[in-house]
């Protein structure tokens, strides 16, 4: 019998309709379209303006693409990560939530949190449950409302970040696709970089936390920028070295879509061609834990069975890493 893999057999995705453009934000802040593009890459970002509609709100709609794509019975899903920096509640499960709306009822459910890596790190323990012989499906979605917590007076922020989710289906595979391998790192030395100050039990909210504008994300620019590109571009070259991978095995790098010159300085790194680059950060901007699972449904038909894909992330935390997986399947 041949060794057991976690592969990835189907995706899914959802971004809202509503897109908040460059031009739009200049009537918002001081700040034009061409200083955002110049240092960011980002041209629109899509924003849920649905009233009382959260982060499940898109990870339900991401989830029933996938299912609708596979022709996939959900009663037969064991299991369903949302990995997420901003669930509907506190306490109350998203996870839970989103398997009850998508008829999951055989699964159980947990929200994961590591920030912009939450997907990738997703990805690790989605794999595990799946060679563990536990659980023959295990549904991971990345998914944010990032607006829920952008503040838009902020022009540091609030030109970064959108709204989207994405999902992708783990099942067993003995043919050797799927995760090959992982680098997974954290630091907290960067907790207080990338943050949001109130709302937690460290500083519960109060009067005094709302009018101070204390629950918004705030973030040392210079000092994240320089963690991201040291760390996220260390950590796909890292990956393939331990995998003996040169930059003509690797077919696609999927990186986190927070500012294209991390993204550049990332793929230089490995030594890799623009053309192997997914890119879609002028779309939609930093979705948070959505961009990796978006990028694969953005580009999933020019994925081929057998490809190399190298995934990398940096989020808040600071948390960061590289995952290296076989394609599984031709679209």
């Amino acid at each position: 019998m041949n060794k057991l893999s976690a592969a990835i057999t189907a995706v899914g995705a959802y971004v809202p309709d509503f897109i908040l453009t460059n031009k739009l934000l200049e009537e918002m802040v001081d700040t034009n379209d061409e200083w955002i593009t110049s240092r960011t890459g980002i041209k629109e970002r899509r924003i849920l303006k649905k009233e009382g509609a959260g982060t499940s709100y898109m990870a339900i709609k991401a989830a029933e693409e996938l299912i609708q794509k596979r022709n996939l019975d959900p009663t037969e899903i064991d299991m369903i990560i949302v990995a997420t920096a901003t669930p509907d509640l506190q306490v109350s499960c998203t996870a839970a939530y989103v398997a009850s709306e998508i008829g999951a009822t055989n699964a159980f459910g947990y929200d994961l949190q590591a920030a912009c890596s939450s997907f990738l790190f997703g990805m690790s323990t989605a794999s595990s449950y799946i060679v563990s012989g536990r659980y023959k499906k295990v549904l991971l979605i990345g998914a944010d409302k990032m607006s829920s917590i952008i503040d838009y007076t902020d022009r540091t922020t609030c030109i970064i970040f959108g709204d989207g989710a994405g999902a992708a289906l783990f099942e067993p595979n003995e043919e050797g696709l799927g995760l090959q391998d992982e680098y997974l790192r954290t630091d907290g030395v960067g907790r207080n970089f990338l943050k949001i100050d109130a709302g937690g039990s460290q500083l519960p909210t109060s009067l005094e936390t709302v009018q101070n504008r204390q629950h918004y994300v705030y973030q040392d620019g210079k000092s994240v920028f320089k963690f991201a590109v040291s760390n996220m571009a260390d950590a796909a070259a890292k990956i393939m070295e331990r995998n003996n991978l040169s930059d003509n095995d690797v077919t696609w790098l999927l990186p986190h879509q927070a500012n294209m010159r991390i993204i550049n300085a990332t793929a230089s790194r490995m030594g890799l061609d623009d053309s192997k680059v997914l890119v879609n950060i002028e779309k939609y901007g930093n979705t948070t834990s959505a961009t990796l699972p978006l990028l694969m449904a953005d580009f999933e038909k020019k994925f081929k069975k057998g490809d190399n894909l190298v995934f990398a992330a940096f989020g808040g935390g600071f948390t960061w890493g590289s995952i290296y997986l076989k394609w599984a399947y031709n679209s």
